[in-house]
């Protein structure tokens, strides 16, 4: 794939891409990169221009020095569009992905073709997400990094018990990409994506895009019901709901994944 740094509202953004035809861009979740889609770079490249992103603060993009906004994410997308000459794309996102490709199919109808929107929510954070996610960046302060004791409460969060008895390489791949996480930019993704982060129901029923939220049964960090509360808050959404599938949908069943993008993006 082909790496370049984007120049965007929040700083030098890190992507891959490879293809050619019809733009699919993919965002990944807090703390993961987009390694987190190689699977489906592999799968969709003959289909398009696959787009992986280092979201802001992550992997090779500039690290993260203040808060952001959703709106400031969606730009990113846009800038990153520009950049490339692409006119539309549609958009793949997991959690915080899921959440800002919500905001940019509302902000940007005329940019975004198809979306598929997983493990998120249209939310805002409750009052246990907000005090667990608080007390996780100050542990990870004093012990100067994401260190042992903290990833294991990241791994139980982002992973459901039928990847930890079944999937070992995907919980060694969670474990050292979170261990790898620069502590000081990663803690201003989590304060803007978690307990910052707006309630956007209401900015979801402006959507016209045809949009599939995908769900994982095993997911304790939204569970079913909250990522279907986002479902029904966007115009004519598809819901689909995995079985042994917890946070990381697109990386603990990319097989599965693939499929539903296929025959929703280009057979929907």
């Amino acid at each position: 794939m082909e790496e370049q740094a984007v120049d965007t509202v929040l700083g030098k953004v890190r992507i891959r891409s490879s293809g050619t035809g019809p733009g699919m861009m993919f965002w990944p979740s807090l703390l993961m990169t987009g390694d987190m889609w190689a699977a489906a770079a592999e799968h969709f490249t003959s289909r398009g221009r696959v787009i992986l992103v280092d979201p802001p603060g992550h992997g090779g993009s500039e690290k993260l020095t203040a808060p952001f906004t959703f709106d400031e994410c969606a730009r990113v997308i846009v800038d990153i569009l520009d950049t490339l000459g692409l006119q539309r794309t549609h958009f793949i996102g997991n959690s915080w992905g899921g959440m800002i490709g919500g905001t940019f199919a509302a902000t940007y109808p005329d940019r975004i073709g198809h979306a598929v929107l997983m493990n998120c929510t249209g939310s805002a954070a409750d009052a246990r997400q907000k005090l667990e996610y608080g007390f996780l960046l100050r542990l990870a302060k004093l012990l100067g990094g994401v260190r042992p004791p903290l990833t294991r409460s990241v791994l139980k969060a982002f992973l459901g018990p039928t990847t930890f008895a079944t999937r070992p390489d995907i919980v060694a791949y969670v474990r050292d990409t979170v261990q790898a996480v620069d502590i000081r930019s990663g803690s201003w993704a989590v304060r803007s994506v978690v307990p910052a982060r707006p309630d956007q129901r209401s900015l979801f029923a402006k959507i016209s895009t045809p949009v599939l939220v995908v769900a994982g049964a095993e997911d304790a960090t939204f569970p079913l019901a909250e990522t279907a509360a986002m479902a029904e808050a966007i115009p004519g959404a598809r819901i689909a709901v995995l079985d042994g599938v917890a946070h990381l949908a697109g990386l603990e069943n990319p097989t599965l994944v693939n499929t539903l993008i296929e025959e929703f993006v280009f057979r929907g």
